[in-house]
């Protein structure tokens, strides 16, 4: 059933708007493009093809349907991403719902942890023991149709009751960071008194929480989830499940560093804002971002360690190719106090001209080096250097030095000098080894055999029979299409797909989408064409073979065989 189920899914789903809900894609021809999720890449390599609903990677060879994409991305089970696919899609699932393993039941049983306690919270912020978060919201002047969108909670000493009373078991329990066990065992709430932000997957999923504790003396003021199966604080953005169609829309992104920031810029008008999960800015963070926008507008608090963070961040983002501004507000204000304070246009303004950043590094700069000085306008360039040469674009990174030098008024020769001397650490990822490339003949033969029932007919019964064939590359794509075609049932790349090992895969669909023409494009005439060249290829196979059969044959003294074959190469 659930195969059935999984094709009637696919049959209804456009791959597009699937993947457009991780990538941006931009339509080229008949196909769309994009940056590669799967790897670091600065230019895209990444494409989709809608006729075919298949996707591939010419950079590190990911190549697949939906189901493919979501288990990669998600790093999800078949089952998983197919049951992820129908609920967003608003399908209804198969009434017997299985689950292949124990890691995949852990995950179904946390998500569902995370869904009850997600009810639980908000349900005890709109009771008498949630008043004192309710009074510390209206505050700080959070909306009810904020604390609504963002579905903030409170959590008091109740979750832990209820998830034992749901029957999930201890190894569930103890693996969902939700609840911790006593001395003797019992259960305890994680969170407690505490004003609580669900932090959701890209696709939408509650996988963590944080927690804003309410009581002043308690030592720490944020407690996020520990990292489980399903939540990895590294490659976690708080709200971008929210904020990537602005993203988009907007092509940026504006970085702030707490939870009550990103509502309150949200609350603005600027949906485009995400944040790191209580983590210094990672790498996969900024990777996860990068593939909706490559521009971004850091906007970090003004104090020392706020300004320590962007720093470090800059040097990040710029090693992944992100085209960075800094936005700084008046009056030390971060951006929730500052939106409260003066109000969405004024903050909007201060977005939309944010310098760039090698000009806030330089004030950063002048501020810690004696400028009155030669070496300390040397050391502040020094300071400088290495963020200015982490960007990829030669003439960008030269027309910025020069830019930076005479901001700190040193030498433009010295910076040529400098810029000459320092090496480039790129951080490239290693390049993918190359795919086994397939002729013409091959190419174009399988994308016929895939579309025609008629090119099915006429070609696979010779084909069969041909050395040519058994010799090919793509041998084990025909040997399943031939396998598809005898066993009577339909013929289709998401099937053909199915049947192939890793290696097979990528080779067929580097084929496809390689391709300049659609299928519409090959008729039966170039079929025919391409039989007549694989027949003289087959041939000269069969020469070349009988040739060595008769040189081994006449080495060992057989020369009945030899003349044998003699005869028969003579046919």
């Amino acid at each position: 059933m659930s195969v059935d189920f999984a094709q009637q899914l696919k049959s209804s789903i456009d791959i597009v708007r699937v993947i457009q809900d991780y990538v941006r894609l931009k339509k080229v021809g008949s196909r769309y493009s994009g940056l590669c999720p799967f790897h670091n890449e600065k230019t895209p390599s990444f494409t989709v093809d809608p006729a075919k609903q298949f996707y591939y990677c010419h950079g590190c060879h990911a190549g697949g349907d939906i189901f493919t994409f979501v288990q990669n991305f998600e790093h999800v089970s078949f089952l998983e991403a197919r049951n992820l696919l129908a609920e967003r899609n608003g399908i209804p699932l198969p009434k017997k719902t299985e689950y292949a393993d124990d890691e995949t039941k852990l995950r179904a049983a946390l998500y569902t942890m995370h869904e009850i306690a997600q009810e639980e919270f908000r349900a005890q912020l709109m009771s008498p023991v949630g008043a004192e978060a309710r009074a510390y919201l209206a505050k700080r002047g959070v909306s009810p149709a904020m604390v609504e969108q963002f579905g903030l909670g409170y959590s008091g000493k109740r979750l832990a009751r209820v998830l034992e009373a749901r029957n999930f078991s201890r190894q569930h329990l103890d693996a969902s960071g939700l609840v911790g066990r006593g001395d003797d065992g019992s259960l305890y709430d994680m969170f407690r008194n505490r004003l609580m932000f669900p932090i959701h997957n890209e696709s939408g999923k509650i996988i963590g929480f944080g927690g804003r504790a309410l009581d002043p003396n308690e030592p720490a003021k944020y407690k996020n989830s520990p990292e489980t199966a399903i939540y990895k604080k590294k490659a976690t953005l708080y709200n971008l499940h929210r904020a990537k169609e602005a993203i988009r829309k907007s092509d940026r992104v504006i970085l702030v560093e707490g939870y009550m920031d990103v509502i309150g810029v949200f609350a603005a008008g600027l949906h485009e804002v995400v944040a790191s999960c209580g983590t210094a800015l990672t790498r996969e963070q900024v990777l996860n971002f990068r593939r909706h926008s490559q521009k971004i507008v850091l906007n970090f608090d003004p104090d020392a360690a706020g300004s320590n963070a962007a720093e470090k961040s800059i040097e990040l983002l710029l090693a992944e190719s992100m085209h960075v501004r800094v936005a700084q507000l008046a009056g030390g204000l971060d951006p929730d106090e500052y939106c409260k304070e003066h109000g969405a246009e004024a903050y909007a303004e201060a977005v939309n001209q944010a310098q760039p950043y090698f000009y806030w590094l330089a004030d950063r700069a002048r501020k810690r080096f004696d400028m009155r000085t030669h070496e300390g306008r040397y050391e502040a360039f020094q300071f400088l250097a290495p963020s200015v040469q982490r960007l990829s674009d030669k003439l960008e990174r030269m027309a910025v030095a020069n830019d930076v030098a005479g901001y700190l008024n040193v030498d433009a020769g010295l910076v040529r000098e400098n810029f000459l001397k320092m090496a480039v650490d790129r951080n490239a990822a290693p390049a993918a080894p190359p795919l086994e490339r397939l002729g013409a003949n091959d190419r174009m033969m399988i994308g016929l055999l895939l579309g025609s029932e008629e090119a099915r007919e006429t070609f696979i019964p010779e084909l069969k029979e041909m050395a040519v064939v058994r010799d090919s590359p793509a041998r084990k794509i025909y040997a399943a299409l031939f396998a598809m075609w005898e066993g009577g049932g339909s013929v289709q790349f998401g099937e053909l797909h199915a049947r192939l090992d890793e290696s097979g895969q990528k080779m067929l669909a580097g084929t496809l989408i390689a391709s300049e023409s659609g299928d519409s494009d090959v008729t039966m005439e170039h079929g025919i064409r391409c039989m007549e060249a694989m027949r003289e290829l087959n041939g000269r196979m069969d020469t070349a073979e009988i040739k060595k059969r008769i040189r081994d044959a006449e080495r060992a003294g057989n020369l009945g065989e030899a003349l044998r074959l003699a005869q028969m190469l003579k046919r």
